[in-house]
């Protein structure tokens, strides 16, 4: 998504905020520029809200800027990324073999392990 969003140059309305205008400012290049900025964080806005599954659209639209947005987007799914790999690394240390069962089918199930492991981007030093 970040990527779709520097491509119109609208990246930086994730992680700037809005220029303020002092009391009774009225000075016309201040004004435009504010008005560019509200511009192009409503495309941003926009552009990461229709991204959105449905689902997800009526949660999230009560953000009034793409910072907002983002921000709260990038907290809920790094945390769950987060989690998935903390489940990964305990599944990894509490892996143990077992005579029941027969060693092809633990060895098969522990490769498919470190293959999950190794998806989400995480080294295994030896």
């Amino acid at each position: 998504m970040l990527f779709y969003l520097t491509t119109p140059n609208l990246a930086k309305f994730l992680t700037e905020n809005a220029p303020t205008l002092s009391v009774g400012e009225s000075d016309v290049q201040a004004l435009s520029a504010v008005d560019a900025w509200k511009h192009s964080n409503y495309l941003c806005w926009n552009y990461i809200m229709n991204s959105l599954h449905d689902s997800l659209y009526s949660v999230y639209q009560g953000f009034n800027t793409a910072n907002e947005l983002w921000e709260s987007l990038d907290r809920k799914y790094k945390s769950v990324d987060a989690c998935a790999k903390k489940f990964l690394v305990g599944r990894f240390l509490d892996f143990k073999m077992v005579d029941s069962r027969t060693i092809m089918s633990q060895v098969q199930e522990f490769q498919v392990l470190l293959h999950e492991i190794q998806t989400e981007g995480m080294a295994l030093i030896s």
